[in-house]
């Protein structure tokens, strides 16, 4: 699917259409937005372009030679998008190449930051003026997303902290625990790659680009710089709880062996005396006793007794 933002230079208003191959690219289009394109789609993308259509595995390339660049048809920019699905992020990256007014970008999802800007731009909620804004304004989304990704990370461990002492939610807190880490992963992974194509932007640009337009860059860098220290923390208080949450249940683990640990000892004087009384030898005298029975469980009882209170005399119960 194709979509591309027209602004109107007489009004400034922004509007978005539908782009089919069969028809010539609208005028005074600034952003061509190119979600799963089909093979029809991309034979008529080729015909816009110097360099290959990127393909969805040229997408995830992590050097920095492959994800900003400058070439044929323009400056070409890979960024990482953070993508929630249920209970899960992950990573997406999107590809943008952006010539002179224009900027192309590539998906292979349903990136929701591009779908919040769309909204924002049918119901005139965003000053946009340039393809640079659109660029730049995708960021600024992107950094305000990550920022409340972190704020409910906060939530979320507030939580985990009042239920790492309850049996009864142990397996949910760890598997809670486990996805706030791989979410504060992707998190501080989208920061760093947001800051070094905000970084490649400022260079590139730098004779072209407006007062403003440095403005809004500055500020997201100085969001990203003010972000960062929250996800060590968050990954320092991650880690405490996932140990806090493993020693408390070693700990329950190591009582419940402690006491069939001292039960084994306690019952260690009577099995003794009932091993020897057990014994099928011709001459044994006490057997008898008349008052050998009750004689040989009194023995059996009072030695548990005395090694139990021995027991509870040294702490060890």
């Amino acid at each position: 699917m194709i979509s591309a933002c027209i602004l109107n230079e007489d009004t400034d208003k922004l509007s978005i259409v539908q782009v089919s191959p069969k028809e010539s690219l609208p005028a005074d289009v600034i952003w061509l937005d190119v979600n799963q394109p089909d093979e029809e789609e991309r034979s008529w993308l080729e015909t816009l372009f110097v360099e290959d259509v990127p393909e969805e595995d040229e997408m995830d390339d992590i050097e920095s030679s492959s994800r900003f660049r400058v070439g044929p048809d323009g400056v070409h920019i890979l960024s990482l998008f953070p993508q929630r699905l249920s209970n899960e992020t992950r990573g997406v990256n999107m590809s943008f190449t952006m010539r002179k007014n224009l900027l192309i970008s590539f998906r292979e999802d349903d990136i929701s930051i591009v779908r919040l800007l769309r909204y924002y731009i049918r119901h005139d909620k965003v000053e946009i003026r340039s393809a640079l804004d659109i660029l730049l304004k995708l960021q600024d989304l992107k950094v305000d997303q990550l920022s409340d990704l972190i704020e409910d990370a906060y939530f979320t461990l507030e939580q985990t902290s009042d239920q790492i002492t309850d049996d009864s939610h142990v397996k949910e807190t760890l598997e809670e625990l486990i996805l706030q880490e791989e979410l504060n992963s992707q998190i501080l992974q989208a920061l760093h790659d947001t800051r070094r194509a905000l970084r490649f932007i400022r260079k590139t640009f730098e004779s072209s680009i407006e007062d403003r337009q440095s403005r809004v860059l500055e500020e997201v860098l100085n969001d990203i710089e003010s972000i960062l220290p929250h996800t060590s923390f968050i990954s320092n208080k991650i880690n405490f709880q996932l140990e806090a949450s493993m020693g408390y249940t070693n700990q329950k683990q190591n009582s419940i062996i402690k006491i069939f640990s001292v039960a084994a000892v306690v019952f260690m004087p009577p099995t003794w005396i009932a091993s020897v009384y057990g014994m099928n030898f011709k001459f044994m005298p006490e057997i008898e006793w008349y008052y050998g029975y009750p004689v040989s469980i009194g023995m059996m009882i009072l030695s548990a007794a005395i090694t139990y209170f021995f027991f509870r005399k040294k702490g060890w119960l």
